[in-house]
């Protein structure tokens, strides 16, 4: 039999996982306290027979012989729109990946730096390359990126740190909403870009308009299409009548739309951003947390994927210091700001020597690309800011 006990008036922890009843800026009516009580039954019973909360996504195991499966390539060779030169685009760095599965095949846009500038994160140019499969572990990569400051009217925001770690949503009508992190070495906003190929682009600027505070990092919910037994594209969803994106690193905060090209935040009753993850002292996220890939939404409620940064002097001793591990959340279905349930254990953290050598060498498993494809899951992953990873389960959550 696995421990339950109250760790508070407000929170009950059942073995890894925690129950979190609705708090300081979220709705506390008589619905949302019994929705508690029932969770925390369910969470009680599941303990008493050993049984895992089975919300989760995974167990994810990385598959033998193939990590890492994009690698850094000297040889490829790009003109730049801007420099009006050839440049070797991916030379230096690929990582943290978007996926989507299209056409019987995966395809991941990842993040590829080049060699200019100073050697130091975030003081190259990047631009997102694209490679497809056809079993999600070797991939077939394009010569040239895909996307890329260039000279429109977003060049002020991207040039010349570039455009970084995008997550990719599907619309009913197949249009892929793409969010990305703009940086142009002053200041990072998550933007909106959108494509009928993925090979070309339109980009809508800032997710966030007039939002005047630098943010990046942006999961747009989606649900599994058609037969669970069989769909594989995920497609945004819509809930209580809005599309939603949690956003954000230091604290996830969430924000809706109407057309998934303009956002706005949800705003708490300071009149500020709903914050609905924060750090905690001793956990893996104690530094803080930041979005991972697009959220889903199951039976059970939303299932957020997000990456944990550890605290060097307050954090998991079990984790290197500022390591970041992955860990996941359960929002409430049709409640996305109220918080349910939450890892107290990183699912899935550096373990490989490619895992914790290269640009970011304290340790980065960070989670950006998730699909569903011949009936697995595969999340594919930053390493050390340097690689792209791929690790893999089995089976259909609820």
């Amino acid at each position: 039999m696995r421990a339950v006990f109250f760790e508070s008036n407000r929170t009950l922890r059942v073995g890894g996982c925690i129950a979190v009843e609705p708090g300081a800026g979220q709705v506390r009516n008589r619905a949302s306290i019994l929705a508690w009580f029932a969770l925390a039954a369910v969470l009680a019973a599941q303990a008493c027979f050993g049984a895992s909360a089975g919300w989760q996504i995974g167990p994810f195991t990385r598959p033998d012989g193939v990590n890492p499966v994009i690698v850094p390539n000297q040889a490829s060779v790009f003109m730049c729109p801007m420099r009006k030169a050839p440049v070797h685009w991916e030379a230096l760095h690929t990582f943290n990946p978007a996926a989507v599965v299209r056409n019987g095949k995966i395809y991941v846009l990842y993040r590829a730096e080049d060699a200019s500038g100073e050697m130091k994160i975030g003081l190259h140019t990047s631009r997102l390359g694209l490679a497809e499969s056809s079993d999600g572990l070797h991939f077939t990569r394009r010569p040239a990126p895909v996307f890329y400051p260039a000279e429109d009217d977003q060049k002020a925001r991207e040039w010349e740190g570039g455009c970084e770690d995008p997550r990719i949503a599907e619309s009913e009508d197949g249009t892929y909403v793409m969010t990305y992190t703009q940086w142009n070495r002053t200041k990072t906003a998550a933007a909106i870009a959108t494509s009928r190929d993925l090979v070309t682009w339109t980009k809508h600027g800032p997710a966030l308009a007039g939002f005047s505070e630098g943010y990046k990092s942006a999961g747009i919910v989606c649900r599994l299409s058609g037969d669970r037994l069989s769909g594989d594209r995920l497609i945004a969803a819509k809930i209580n009548g809005k599309y939603w994106m949690y956003w954000g690193e230091i604290t996830v905060r969430l924000a809706t739309s109407s057309d998934l090209i303009h956002w706005q935040p949800v705003l708490g009753a300071d009149g500020k951003p709903l914050a609905v993850l924060s750090k905690r002292p001793g956990r893996f996220d104690s530094s803080f947390p930041e979005v991972g890939p697009p959220p889903l939404l199951t039976r059970n409620g939303i299932v957020v994927i997000y990456n944990g940064k550890n605290d060097a002097r307050t954090g998991d001793p079990n984790l290197g210091p500022n390591a970041y591990a992955a860990g996941q959340a359960l929002f409430a279905g049709g409640h996305p700001s109220r918080v349910i349930a939450r890892d107290n254990q990183p699912f899935f953290k550096p373990e490989m020597p490619f895992e914790k050598t290269g640009q970011y060498a304290a340790g980065t498993t960070f989670a950006e690309g998730l699909v569903y494809f011949k009936k697995q899951w595969f999340l594919y992953y930053g390493c050390a800011d340097s690689m792209v990873g791929v690790a893999v389960a089995d089976g259909l959550i609820q």
